[in-house]
């Protein structure tokens, strides 16, 4: 179904932590190596947050990023989903707090949680709210503190993931057109047990006087079923979202991957019939930051250059739950920090020349 009103994204952001942690450091922690992890992940090395760095910290700071990007001001924003699975308190929102930080102060704000898909799934969720002729602004943020649930004994999973928070600010288009020409969500939760972090929420309280439970607060998984699964759903998503906007998969010019492991990105990109040339990734540089992971890798990739306007891109993303999903966007967004830049450059060029000339 067509929706009334377009949307397209008009601004990107990020918000990383200070300290990078590299696989050598990690050899002094668990039995392992720069060439076990590389070989097995592409990670080199990831973001960890700090004691004092929060969920809403890094997520406030890639919303105004994305502000910045899209050379509009916060109190223009109508709604803010943030999509996290590790939010600095189970209330208030991690949302209500990028809100009142930033200076939100006509927009509704709201947490979604559906993991490392989360961002593609907030997405959806405010392109319909811009179909809908609801809102006219949304902003969208994907931000997660992994590292504080990992246990860092265990090779197998303190590896892969690193913290940040990416950010997209989504505009309607009134005359129609749109640059998110389609969403596709999708979700098996009989494969929930298979990528958890058990035993921190209401299912285990501690009630009255009683010392809280000696339980793993880890997070657990099934590395072997998570790749499967991915490298089946990545393509299925891509394919199907690709169908619904009416194009081909030859007709994507990048693709945008979650950025949990580079074998997982090059097999689905195999089996769509893709290029190394039209993959996205900052794998190596990030590590699995969940749901900023997507934003993140297209933030660095126009960073350097990467993504040209305009560009027929892909965001996929798959996580816990069991869940997947993706968007096709036509990208046209400019960096207005750089233009501005450019035209003050400019003009500053120009007024010299007309003083020499005088």
């Amino acid at each position: 179904m067509k929706l009334p009103v377009g949307a397209r994204i008009i601004g990107v952001g990020a918000g990383l932590p200070a300290s990078v942690v590299k696989n050598s450091d990690l050899t002094r922690l668990v039995d392992t190596s720069d060439e076990w992890i590389t070989t097995r992940t592409g990670i080199k090395e990831r973001r960890i947050a700090l004691d004092t760095e929060t969920t809403s910290g890094l997520a406030i700071e890639a919303a105004r990023d994305a502000l910045g990007f899209a050379g509009i001001e916060a109190d223009t924003i109508d709604l803010i989903i943030v999509a996290t699975s590790t939010p600095d308190d189970l209330y208030p929102s991690t949302a209500c707090k990028v809100q009142g930080a930033i200076g939100a102060v006509h927009a509704a704000a709201f947490d979604l949680e559906a993991a490392c898909t989360g961002i593609v799934y907030a997405l959806a969720v405010a392109h319909q709210f811009i179909g809908s002729g609801t809102y006219k602004r949304v902003l969208v943020i994907g931000a997660d503190i992994h590292s504080r649930f990992l246990d860092w004994e265990d090779r197998n999973t303190c590896i892969l993931f690193g913290d940040g928070a990416g950010a997209f600010v989504l505009e309607a288009d009134e005359e129609g057109e749109t640059g998110i020409l389609s969403t596709y969500l999708r979700a098996d939760g009989t494969g929930a047990h298979l990528l958890s972090i058990p035993n921190t929420g209401s299912a285990y309280p501690h009630t009255g006087t009683t010392p809280p439970r000696a339980v793993e607060r880890y997070l657990q998984m099934n590395g072997k079923a998570i790749y499967n699964f991915a490298v089946q759903r990545v393509p299925e998503a891509v394919k199907t979202a690709c169908e619904s906007a009416g194009i081909t998969v030859e007709d994507v010019d990048f693709l945008v991957p979650h950025q949990a492991n580079i074998r997982i990105i090059k097999s689905a990109a195999e089996r769509l019939g893709m290029s190394p040339e039209q993959l996205v990734t900052n794998v190596d540089e990030m590590g699995n930051t969940s749901a900023a992971s997507i934003p993140l890798a297209l933030w660095q990739a126009i960073q350097r250059d990467q993504i040209k306007v305009p560009s027929t891109i892909c965001l996929v993303g798959f996580g816990a739950g069991l869940t997947w999903a993706s968007a096709i966007v036509r990208w046209t967004a400019r960096d207005h920090r750089r233009i501005q830049k450019k035209t003050e450059h400019t003009k500053e060029s120009t007024d010299k020349r007309e003083t020499q000339e005088v």
